[in-house]
C-alpha cells in the first residue's frame, strides 16, 4: 500500500536522477557489525529481537486505528497503508541501522507502468508502496484473507491472484491492472512470485507477460540487493544500506519469449552487481547467520 513519496516521484525520465538514501542518515552504517564475531552477533540479534518487539507494537496499534479507514476511499486507505510502511522503514534505520539507497529513479516513466521488482526479502513488501506511490501491488490471494492487513491491503487497492487458478486467475488478475492502469497507477509484480534467497535460481512466471501483452504498457526492471540484510525466513537483520536500483523500461510490443528473456536478464544481472557491491562492503553470506 502507498501514498505520496516527495522523494520518489514518477519523474520525468529526461530530468537528471542522482542516488538517493532513505534517510540521509544511514550512510556509513554499512561498515557496523559487518563481521562474523561472537559479540558482533550478539549486537545484531539483540537489535533484531528489538526491531521485532517495536514492529509489533506498531502494526498492532494501526491496525486498530486504521478500521475506520475501511468506511473511507482507496485513497485514504492508500495513503495510511503507506504510513505503517514509512514508520516500519524508520524502526529499521533507527534500531537495526538499516537503511536503503535509489538508483535510476530518473528511469520510471510518468503514468501508468508495469513495475517487476525483484524480491528476496520481506524488506521488499514495506519498500515497494513507499518507492512506488499509490501503487497496485499484485499479492498471492491468501494475503488478502489476513485480519487486518488483508482487509487494508484489499481496501487500498492490491491485486490478488489465486495461484491455482491458472488462466482464470490471470485474467481475473489483468482485469483488475486494466481498472489500476486507468487509475494512472504503477502496477507492482514480484516476476518470480516469491521470495527469492541471494544466489537462489527461481523461474519467472507468466503473470508478468500477461500484464505485458494484454495492458500494452512499459516494464521497469528493478534490482535490489535486500537479501543480504534481511534473509528469505531469517530472523536476524543486518545494518547497512540495501540498493535499489531501477532500470530503464521495456517498451511495450515485444513478443512474449523475446520479453522475458530480456526481463530475467536485466534483473538478474543488475540484482547479482548489487549483491557482489554488498559483499564487496561486508555483507553476506545469510547461510553461516541463521
Amino acid at each position: 500500500m502507498a501514498p505520496q513519496d516527495e522523494e520518489l516521484r514518477l519523474a520525468n525520465p529526461k530530468q537528471p536522477s542522482p542516488p538517493i538514501r532513505g534517510s540521509g542518515k544511514g550512510e556509513g552504517r554499512d561498515s557496523i557489525l559487518t563481521d562474523h564475531a561472537p559479540d558482533r552477533a550478539a549486537v545484531i540479534v539483540v537489535r533484531s529481537l528489538a526491531f521485532q518487539l517495536a514492529f509489533w507494537s506498531w502494526t498492532t496499534l494501526l491496525a486498530f486505528a486504521g478500521l475506520p479507514f475501511l468506511l473511507g476511499t482507496r485513497r485514504a486507505m492508500m495513503r495510511f497503508g503507506t504510513f505503517w510502511s514509512r514508520g516500519t522503514l524508520a524502526l529499521l534505520r533507527w534500531i537495526v541501522g538499516l537503511d536503503y539507497e535509489v538508483r535510476g529513479r530518473a528511469h520510471l516513466p510518468a503514468g501508468p507502468v508495469i513495475v517487476a521488482m525483484k524480491h528476496q526479502s520481506a524488506w521488499d513488501t514495506f519498500a515497494a508502496p513507499v518507492l512506488f506511490p499509490d501503487c497496485a501491488a499484485v499479492i498471492k490471494r491468501e494475503l488478502g484473507w489476513l485480519p487486518f492487513y488483508g482487509w487494508y491491503t484489499v481496501k487500498a487497492g492490491s491485486i490478488t491472484v489465486d495461484r491455482g487458478a491458472a488462466a482464470r486467475a490471470l485474467r481475473r488478475m489483468v482485469a483488475r491492472a486494466e481498472d489500476a492502469a486507468a487509475d494512472n497507477r504503477p502496477i507492482v509484480i514480484f516476476p518470480q512470485g516469491t521470495r527469492t534467497a541471494v544466489d537462489a535460481q527461481r523461474p519467472y512466471l507468466p503473470g508478468v507477460a500477461a500484464l505485458y501483452q494484454q495492458l500494452r504498457l512499459p516494464v521497469v526492471p528493478v534490482a535490489v540487493n535486500s537479501g543480504l540484510f534481511w534473509g528469505r525466513r531469517h530472523f536476524m537483520r543486518r545494518p547497512g544500506t540495501v540498493v535499489v536500483e531501477i532500470l530503464p523500461p521495456i517498451p511495450p510490443g515485444q513478443p512474449r519469449p523475446a520479453f522475458m528473456a530480456e526481463l530475467e536478464r536485466r534483473i538478474e544481472a543488475a540484482t547479482d552487481a548489487l549483491v557482489a557491491e554488498g559483499r564487496a562492503h561486508g555483507h553476506g553470506p545469510w547461510d553461516s547467520w541463521g
